[in-house]
């Protein structure tokens, strides 16, 4: 099959696919405000990850997670954007495994983000799912 002749979704997956894309664009949406103001915990949790206490790096951060993540939330640059969340979340990954976390709870959360994403993603696009056949 190729990318033009996409099979249909089935009613489960696509509203699947869209539950697991709401869990990512609301915790995103969360993560980015909050870096907004900045709030204090955020840049006193920055601190201890080794970066600055600049309250416009916490808000550079929130913006590009918050467009990343319209990106992702629109079905036309849907790809787009869990293309740059997956680099978002690689860097928080990269901070975690500098900062010596714990592996399963803070280093590999934004491992699990990325499969919720792609998981979602996966499930409601047909395109998608024809470009990466799980199965024949």
């Amino acid at each position: 099959m190729s990318i033009s002749q996409t099979a249909p979704v089935s009613s489960g997956a696509l509203w699947a696919g869209r539950l697991l894309s709401t869990v990512i664009v609301l915790f995103m949406i969360f993560d980015g405000t909050i870096k907004l103001p900045p709030l204090d915990i955020v840049t006193q949790t920055m601190v201890q990850l080794g970066w600055p206490a600049d309250p416009n790096v916490a808000r550079m951060l929130g913006i590009i997670g918050l467009i990343s993540t319209a990106l992702y939330a629109l079905p036309r640059t849907s790809v787009l954007g869990a293309i740059l969340l997956t680099a978002y979340m690689g860097g928080a990954i990269a901070t975690k495994v500098r900062v010596d976390s714990p592996l399963f709870s803070h280093t590999l959360f934004g491992v699990y983000l990325g499969i919720i994403l792609w998981a979602g993603l996966f499930l409601r696009d047909p395109k998608l799912r024809a470009l990466i056949p799980f199965s024949r």
